[in-house]
């Protein structure tokens, strides 16, 4: 594994490490109210980075060109924005990063829909 799908592994994998290390916490701790945003990062983090790094390793030539660059960063960048956003708006606070990471999050997604299709009509 190299290029693009070893990166998505290597975030899903820090994504997943970090994911079980929170639910550690939390049940360390018995306040398992951030439970949600937990749950996101398991599953968007791992999860779909995974299937995300599994495809680019199996699809030869899915990560040529710029759409599957802007499928990476529109990934991490929901991620990054979307997780923490849960946490604060579960907190109490603004529920505006958590919207905006899953709007782009949502983009990345569908990025990855093209990619996924371009791929079936090239094969």
């Amino acid at each position: 594994m190299k290029g693009l799908s070893l990166w998505f592994m290597v975030l899903g994998l820090i994504a997943a490490l970090a994911g079980m290390s929170w639910g550690l916490y939390m049940s360390g701790i018995e306040d398992h109210s951030l439970s949600p945003a937990h749950g996101h990062l398991n599953l968007l983090g791992f999860v779909a980075f995974s299937v995300f790094a599994f495809y680019y390793h199996a699809v030869p030539g899915a990560d040529v060109g710029l759409l599957p660059t802007v499928h990476f960063l529109l990934s991490v960048a929901g991620l990054a924005l979307m997780i923490p956003g849960i946490a604060l708006a579960i907190e109490g606070g603004t529920p505006a990063f958590a919207v905006a990471g899953s709007v782009i999050s949502a983009l990345g997604m569908l990025a990855f829909l093209v990619v996924v299709l371009r791929g079936a009509h090239a094969g």
